[in-house]
């Protein structure tokens, strides 16, 4: 079967570990939908589209509705397709390139904000190299495209693709969960990765900057999951038991223990904890997990080495390690307190990741990644 233009894993997610057929949800680009067969799902389960897409996949589509018995059902403005599992959905089983991840871990539509660069940028390269569908959330779409671009590339198949966001801005989170939607159906793993930093002493931080990164880091969390878990719960009508969608908030150790004139970022990272943990148990009636990862210091990424806005750069100005005189001072002043002797690194945190997708019987957690810097009491 030739590989279509886009590749849109949302036509192929929804294998089970055991290789049986699950949920599949139906994007409205119909054009590939119905040349690939996809719309077609286990008994009971529900796949998302927009009625007029659904019309015309029901009219072009009259051999797979003979045999999947295909049936649709409406639910306010959104149609949906009911079906059995037919035989020829199995040649669409694409085998991920990382053998030691489960089917549940390949071949999902994710979204990370803040995936231009930093901790975001190495978990969307990581997850399109295992078969996903990665959405690049970022209010500089230019940098996104331009990440899109190279990925894309190099997979030689359109594996990630670039979506504008402020996260501090209630509209322009719901615009971008509707333009997600409404082009692949729907979003299967959320990672709330957009966070902003600003160090300063509580005895001369201005109000600006406190509210600044606290409409970033607190209030765009709870926009982000406002916005995606009505999606999730359309998505998840009819779902299996043992079968979830995630959301995922990349917290900080900063969000388990204070941090010296930090507390604007620290607070607001408590206070995601605090989110996550409420969000998660609410959303698991709907079928959504909810919890957060929080990484040790990322030394080698932007917000730590950027050498005018760096959290060096910014630690070293304003005094917080004593007797430091160079950039150079303050990274070895930081990597001293890890007992593993250096800073967290992307693929720690993507270990933590797959295992928050995979465990089925796990929400509203917090898990650290520090190197032993932080450990839980």
């Amino acid at each position: 079967m030739s590989q279509p233009d886009k590749f849109i894993p949302a036509l192929l997610r929804g294998f089970t570990s055991d290789g049986e057929l699950g949920r599949l949800i139906a994007p409205m680009n119909l054009e590939l939908a119905t040349g690939q067969g996809v719309l077609s799902l286990d008994p009971g389960a529900e796949a998302l589209a927009s009625p007029a897409a659904l019309s015309e996949f029901l009219k072009a589509s009259s051999e797979l509705k003979e045999k999947s018995e295909l049936r649709a059902i409406q639910i306010g403005e959104l149609a949906y397709a009911v079906a059995v599992n037919y035989d020829d959905l199995q040649s669409l089983r694409k085998e991920g390139p990382r053998a030691d991840l489960s089917e549940d871990s390949r071949q999902r539509v994710v979204v990370v904000t803040g995936g231009a660069q930093g901790f975001g940028e190495g978990m969307v390269r990581s997850m399109a190299k295992t078969g996903h569908l990665v959405y690049v959330a970022d209010l500089n779409v230019s940098k996104a495209q331009e990440l899109c671009d190279e990925i894309n590339s190099g997979l030689g198949y359109t594996g990630t693709l670039p979506v504008e966001v402020n996260v501090a801005d209630e509209d322009s989170v719901a615009s971008m969960i509707d333009s997600i939607t409404q082009t692949v159906g729907g979003i299967d793993v959320f990672v709330n990765n957009a966070g902003v930093l600003k160090a300063d002493s509580v005895k001369t931080m201005s109000s600006k900057d406190f509210e600044f990164v606290t409409d970033v880091n607190y209030r765009g969390y709870f926009y982000c999951v406002k916005a995606v878990s009505k999606a999730m719960e359309w998505m998840n009508l009819g779902a299996k038991e043992g079968y979830f969608t995630d959301i995922i908030q990349i917290n900080s150790k900063s969000g388990l223990q204070g941090s010296n004139k930090n507390g604007a970022y620290a607070g607001g990272k408590f206070g995601g904890i605090g989110l996550t943990q409420s969000f998660a148990m609410e959303l698991v009636a709907d079928n959504t997990k909810v919890n957060a990862i929080c990484p040790g210091n990322f030394f080698e990424g932007p917000l730590w080495s950027d050498p005018d806005r760096g959290l060096f750069a910014q630690y070293l100005s304003t005094g917080k390690v004593p007797g430091a005189k160079t950039i150079e001072d303050v990274k070895a002043f930081y990597e001293s307190k890890v007992p593993m002797g250096r800073g967290c690194r992307v693929a720690d945190v993507m270990r933590a990741l797959y295992y928050i997708i995979e465990q089925k019987y796990e929400t509203g957690q917090a898990i650290p990644v520090t190197g032993g810097q932080v450990m839980l009491k």
